[in-house]
C-alpha cells in the first residue's frame, strides 16, 4: 500500500498540528497511531465509492511523539532504566512497582507540558484515553497486545487538576515500557537490543453523557480472520466481533466473570448461543463506564445502570431483549419498566437492522486488501456513529495449514482429542506434560494457595525446554477475575510453552467457559504457541486421565520449593516413563479434529501397510504419496489386456500441491472395445476405494474414490481436443507414468 498513491500529502499537515513534541523532536507517531491514521485514510479515500466506509469516524486524537519518553529520561536523569531489559525477568517484575512510583514523582518537561495545555483547551472536560503507542507496537508479528498501559480519565475538575492527572497517566504510560511482558515479549523474538521508544496517543472518548456517566452506546473489536468458528457454515474470513455495552474494555481484556457477545459479520444469522438458557449466560452481566462525579473508570451492573438512566441509554432497544417466561422476545420499548423487567444483553436489533454488521465487513475487508494482510480493529458506536479506534495486523502463525490426521491410531496412544474451536497446526516433539488438575483447583479455597500455583507454573516455564512442554489445566489461564476459574498467570509466565490446554469439564450440567481470542490468545498466537480447548465430557472424546494422573510427577525434583503442589500440580517426563516417546499434536480446522499421540521422535506415523512408502502427516508428502500411488497404479495395468495406450498423470499431484483432501487426476489414451473399458473401470474403481480409503486412514479426509479418471480417444488425441490438449503441453503438460508391459 503507497500512501502517496492516495494522494494523502495535505493530511500530514493537520496531524502535525495535533502532535506535541520535544524541542529538536525527531520522534515518530509509533504503531498504534500509525496504524489509526494509516487506516482512517484508507477508509476515507474509500468512501468515494463506498458510503459505508465515508461514514467511519475517527475520534478527536492528539498525538505525543515517540522520542518523548527519551526526552523523559533524560530531563529527570533516568537514562540507566533503559538497562531493565537485559535483567533476568523476576527482578524486572519485582522491581516494576517502584519504577512506576518512579516516574509519577519525576517532572515532564515544560515544551511538552505546554503541547498537553493546547491539548486539554481543545478537548475540554471531556474524558479522555492516554494510550501507549511504541515503535514496536501494532506490527505485523509483534503486536505486543495488552503489553504497555492504556488509561482511561473522567477528565474534571479545573484545569490544573485535569494537568495533573494527564502528566500522571503519561508517567505511567512510560514506565510500562519497562515492565515484565513487554520485555519477556521482546525477549522471545529477539528485540531487546531495538531501540524502542513510546509515542501516546490521547483520545477524547466516544460517547455521551448519561445521568452522573460517560459511555457509548457499545464498541468492541473485530477480526478479519475467525479462528473461533462455531459452525461449519463460518469461513475464516467471515470474521468475528466481540462487542459489549458501554465502553470496550470488556471485550478486549481477558475477564473470567463475564461474556461479550459474538457475531460472525459474514454470517451474522449463525449465533453462538441459540437457547434461551444460553443467550442469557453467556451475554454480557456488566458494563465499564466513566462516573463524572467521581471522576473514574468504573465497572457496575448493567442492570443497575438501566434501572438508573432508563431508555436514556443511547440506542438500547437494539441493544437488549426482553426475557419472559424464559423466552427471549424483541424490545420495542413500549411500557418498559426497567426496575422490574428482565432485560439481556443480545444486539439483536443491531444484527436484524444489518447496517451496522455490514459496515464492519465491509471495514474489515477493505482494509485487509489494501493492506494486503488480515487485521483487527477497536470500535466504538454512539447509537449513531461508527467510531475507529485502533486497527493493526491481526496475529497469524505460519503454521497455518490443516494437519492430516490418522484414523487408525491405537487408543492407548492417544492422551486426548478435540473436536471444538480447532485451529490448523502441527506442534512435534513435546517431551514435558504440566497438568494442573482441575479437580484438584477448584476445590481449593485459599486465595494465596491459588496464586503460588500461578508464580510455580512461572517457575516450571523458565526450567522446562522451551516450546517443547505443553500446559494443561482447568478453564481461563490468565483470568483478572475470579482466580479459581483459570490459573493465574500472564504472559510471562507461559511464554515457553508449546501449547496451551485449557480443559473444561462438566459440573453437573454446567460446562464452565474457556476464553475467546482476547490480549491473552493473540499473544499465543504471535508467540506461535498453539490455544486448543478440550471438553472431556463430550461424546467422542478421548481423554486419557490415569496417564495424566498416574504417571511419575518431577514437580518435587525440578521445583522443590513447590512441592507441597505436588497434588495439584503434575509434571510428567514423557520420554522417561515411554521408552523415549514424545507427544505430537496434530490440528485440523477443516475437520475441526485435534490429537495428541504418543509417537517415537523418528516416527512417521506409517499406520498402513504400503510396502514402498511410509506416509508422514505433512502437507509435502500428501503429493509426494499421491504420486507413488499413481505410479503404482500405473505400473499394475496390464495394458494389452485393457486396450489401453498411455498413462497419464496431471493436476494438483503433477504439480506438487496436491493437499489432504485433493483427488488425483489420470488421463488413460484408451484403444480398446467397450467390453476392455468395462472391465478397466471396475479395476480402477477397485483402485480407487482403496486408495481413499488409506487416504482416510492417513488424514481423516474421505471421498467416493481418490482416482478422477479421464479417459481420452485417438481422434482426441490428434485433435489436441479435451484433456488430450494436456499430452506434449508446452505448458502444464500431463506426465506419461510406466505401465506394466513398459517396464524393463
Amino acid at each position: 500500500m503507497r500512501v502517496r498513491s492516495a494522494g494523502w500529502t495535505k493530511d500530514f499537515h493537520d496531524l502535525l498540528l495535533h502532535m506535541v513534541y520535544p524541542m529538536n523532536s525527531q520522534g515518530k507517531l509509533g504503531g498504534k497511531s500509525a496504524g489509526l491514521f494509516l487506516a482512517y485514510k484508507i477508509l476515507n479515500h474509500m468512501g468515494e465509492r463506498l458510503d459505508l466506509c465515508k461514514e467511519v469516524r475517527i475520534p478527536k486524537t492528539w498525538y505525543i511523539s515517540s522520542d518523548g519518553l527519551i526526552n523523559f529520561l533524560h530531563y529527570n536523569t533516568l537514562e540507566e532504566v533503559i538497562e531493565q531489559k537485559y535483567k533476568e525477568i523476576d527482578q524486572v517484575r519485582q522491581e516494576y512497582p517502584h519504577i512506576i512510583q518512579l516516574f509519577k514523582n519525576s517532572q515532564i518537561s515544560n515544551e511538552i507540558i505546554k503541547g498537553l495545555s493546547m491539548v486539554l483547551d481543545d478537548i475540554g472536560d471531556k474524558p479522555i484515553i492516554v494510550r501507549s503507542s511504541s515503535l514496536l507496537e501494532d506490527r505485523l508479528g509483534s503486536a505486543f497486545s495488552g503489553k504497555y498501559k492504556s488509561l482511561f480519565l473522567a477528565n474534571r475538575g479545573d484545569k490544573e487538576q485535569r494537568m495533573e492527572a494527564l502528566l500522571d497517566a503519561i508517567a505511567e504510560v512510560y514506565a510500562s515500557t519497562f515492565g515484565p511482558d513487554p520485555i519477556e515479549y521482546r525477549a522471545s523474538r529477539g528485540l531487546l537490543d531495538f531501540h524502542e521508544e513510546m509515542g501516546i496517543m490521547i483520545q477524547q472518548v466516544v460517547g455521551q453523557k448519561v445521568g452522573k456517566y460517560f459511555l457509548p452506546a457499545f464498541a468492541g473489536v473485530a477480526f478479519s480472520n475467525n479462528e473461533f468458528r462455531w459452525s461449519p457454515r463460518i469461513k475464516m474470513d467471515d470474521g468475528l466481533i466481540r462487542m459489549v455495552p458501554g465502553l470496550g474494555t470488556r471485550a478486549v481484556d481477558r475477564l473470567s466473570d463475564d461474556y461479550p457477545v459474538l457475531i460472525s459479520p459474514g454470517q451474522p444469522g449463525l449465533r453462538v448461543n441459540i437457547t434461551p438458557e444460553d443467550i442469557i449466560r453467556y451475554s454480557p452481566k456488566k458494563i465499564d463506564v466513566i462516573d463524572l462525579d467521581n471522576n473514574k473508570f468504573v465497572t457496575i451492573e448493567f442492570s443497575d445502570i438501566l434501572k438508573e438512566i432508563g431508555d436514556s441509554y443511547p440506542a438500547i432497544q437494539k441493544i437488549i431483549s426482553l426475557v419472559k417466561d424464559q423466552h427471549i422476545q424483541q424490545f420495542l420499548g413500549l411500557m418498559t419498566n426497567f426496575q422490574d423487567d428482565d432485560v439481556v444483553v443480545t444486539f439483536d436489533g443491531i444484527v436484524n437492522d444489518g447496517k451496522f454488521i455490514h459496515q464492519v465487513k465491509t471495514i474489515l475487508d477493505v482494509l485487509k486488501s489494501k493492506l494486503e494482510t488480515p487485521v483487527d480493529i477497536e470500535f466504538a458506536h454512539d447509537g449513531e456513529n461508527f467510531y475507529l479506534l485502533q486497527c493493526r495486523p491481526q496475529s497469524y502463525s505460519q503454521d497455518s495449514v490443516p494437519v492430516p490426521i490418522p484414523k487408525d491410531i491405537p487408543e492407548e496412544r492417544i492422551i486426548f482429542s478435540a473436536n471444538r474451536h480447532i485451529s490448523n497446526g502441527k506442534v512435534p516433539d513435546i517431551t514435558h506434560i504440566v497438568y494442573v488438575d482441575p479437580a484438584k483447583y477448584s476445590s481449593i479455597e485459599d486465595l494465596g494457595e491459588l496464586k503460588l500455583i500461578g508464580r510455580a507454573i512461572g517457575k516450571l516455564n523458565k526450567l522446562l525446554p522451551k516450546r517443547r512442554f505443553i500446559l494443561m489445566g482447568p478453564g481461563r489461564w490468565g483470568s483478572r477475575g475470579d482466580i479459581k476459574l483459570g490459573v493465574a498467570v500472564t504472559y510471562a509466565d507461559i511464554s515457553n510453552t508449546a501449547v496451551l490446554i485449557e480443559i473444561a469439564r462438566k459440573k453437573g450440567n454446567y460446562v464452565p467457559d474457556l476464553s475467546f481470542g482476547t490480549h491473552f490468545f493473540q499473544d499465543l498466537v504471535e508467540s506461535s504457541i498453539r490455544y486448543l480447548p478440550l471438553y472431556p465430557d463430550d461424546d467422542g472424546i478421548i481423554f486419557n486421565e490415569g496417564f495424566l494422573i498416574q504417571s511419575p510427577n518431577i514437580l518435587g525434583e525440578i521445583a522443590p520449593e513447590f512441592s507441597q503442589l505436588a497434588e495439584i500440580i503434575r509434571v510428567i517426563d514423557i520420554q522417561n516413563i515411554s521408552n523415549g516417546s514424545i507427544l505430537r499434536i496434530l490440528l485440523n480446522a477443516e475437520l475441526d479434529e485435534g490429537v495428541g499421540i504418543l509417537s517415537s521422535p523418528s516416527e512417521t506415523l506409517d499406520i498402513y501397510t504400503a510396502q514402498d512408502y511410509k506416509a508422514t502427516p505433512t502437507t509435502d508428502e500428501n503429493w509426494r504419496w499421491r504420486l507413488s500411488m499413481a505410479k503404482k497404479v500405473a505400473g499394475e495395468l496390464d495394458a494389452e489386456k485393457f486396450g489401453v495406450k498411455a498413462f497419464y498423470l496431471f493436476g494438483s499431484t503433477k504439480n506438487a500441491i496436491a493437499g489432504p483432501g485433493s483427488d488425483i487426476d489420470v488421463m488413460i489414451h484408451f484403444q480398446g472395445d467397450k467390453y476392455q473399458k468395462q472391465k478397466l473401470e471396475l479395476w480402477l474403481e477397485g483402485w480407487s476405494l482403496c486408495l481413499d480409503e488409506m487416504n482416510y486412514l492417513r488424514t481423516g479426509y474421505r471421498s467416493e474414490g481418490l482416482l478422477d479418471i479421464h479417459f481420452v480417444t485417438d481422434e482426441e488425441v490428434a485433435k489436441k481436443s479435451g484433456f488430450a490438449a494436456k499430452i506434449d503441453a508446452v505448458t502444464d503438460a500431463a506426465r506419461p507414468l510406466q505401465m506394466k508391459d513398459q517396464k524393463e
